[in-house]
């Protein structure tokens, strides 16, 4: 009784502290894109001018690199794109582990990742040249490449506490939510096979490059939301199908979105069964094309950094 008392409460305080998680990090979110949109706003005018012109304009002295916001927006950007490199120490320093967990520090990683490019963007004032235009566009790509990263991540089924799930578990949730479609009476077995395109078998998988594999992954993601419109569709009456756009949005039907909600969360188990040899290859190899990206970038903005210092600019 003890035991299964202290594992409810174990489960209750994991998904406590995911749901204050996303919490912080919608907020981080929402804090980046009012930034974007207000150095948008604000420098439209400016940003929007060609170089010869730039000089003429009022928010020159302000927005241009060297300038007053112009060069507080390249140490914040900078700033940030130094933070992200926590997410490695994390893995060295004991002291970090203890804080948050590994999935909760990634989603912060990908925020600083997309954030950084966009406000050092502002800085350049959008003119790309020199070693400044080098460091700028290889932060891109690592901006680019962490966001592939962030997708590779998901597809290795994890438990709330970020353990990866073993084969059988998931196989047994598989067959847990197939016994629960089964006897649901709302959709016939045939709607429910149909409305999923059907997945590659090991031969197959074996057979296929990796970078197919991953866009096979992604296709099927992708298709995902327009094969639960198509459920949708079976289920709802004329005037439930305009309600909902065709089935993209939810229904006020409760028990169809119970079902639904299985059917989409069986579909992404079954493709995360049979891709997972291949995700955690993939996986992988993108550490060893992700970190010499961040550690050119790391080179090249210290090169900036120290010639605009020389020249005087800061």
């Amino acid at each position: 009784m003890t035991t299964l008392f202290t594992a409810r409460t174990l489960t209750h305080a994991i998904e406590d502290s995911e749901k204050a998680h996303l919490r912080r990090l919608k907020v981080a979110w929402l804090l980046a894109a009012a930034f974007t949109v207000t150095m948008a706003v604000y420098g439209s005018s400016y940003y929007l001018l060609g170089a010869s012109a730039r000089p003429l304009s009022s928010q020159h002295a302000l927005l241009r690199p060297s300038g007053v916001i112009g060069i507080k927006l390249g140490m914040l950007g900078t700033a940030l794109f130094f933070l992200i490199y926590l997410y490695y120490f994390r893995k060295r320093w004991g002291w970090l582990r203890s804080f948050g967990t590994t999935k909760h520090w990634l989603d912060f990683h990908i925020v600083l990742g997309a954030t950084a490019p966009v406000i050092i963007s502002f800085h350049a004032a959008f003119k790309f040249r020199g070693i400044a235009g080098m460091a700028f566009w290889i932060m891109v790509a690592v901006a680019l490449s962490g966001l592939v990263g962030r997708y590779l991540y998901a597809q290795i089924p994890r438990h709330l506490d970020a353990a990866e799930l073993t084969w059988m578990e998931l196989k047994e949730e598989q067959e847990q939510l197939a016994k629960q479609l089964a006897v649901q009476k709302i959709f016939v077995h045939r709607d429910l096979t149909s409305a999923f395109r059907p997945l590659p078998t090991a031969d197959q998988l074996r057979r296929q490059s990796i970078f197919v594999s991953l866009a096979g992954m992604i296709s099927l993601d992708l298709s995902r939301p327009l094969r639960i419109a198509y459920l949708r569709r079976r289920a709802l009456g004329v005037g439930g199908i305009l309600l909902t756009l065709g089935g993209l949005l939810r229904s006020d039907n409760e028990e169809i979105e119970r079902i639904v909600q299985m059917a989409r969360h069986q579909a992404a188990i079954s493709k995360r069964m049979v891709f997972l040899s291949r995700s955690q290859e993939v996986f992988q190899l993108w550490h060893v094309i992700h970190r010499p990206f961040s550690y050119a970038f790391v080179v090249l903005a210290i090169l900036h950094i120290s010639t605009a210092l020389l020249l005087g600019y800061m």
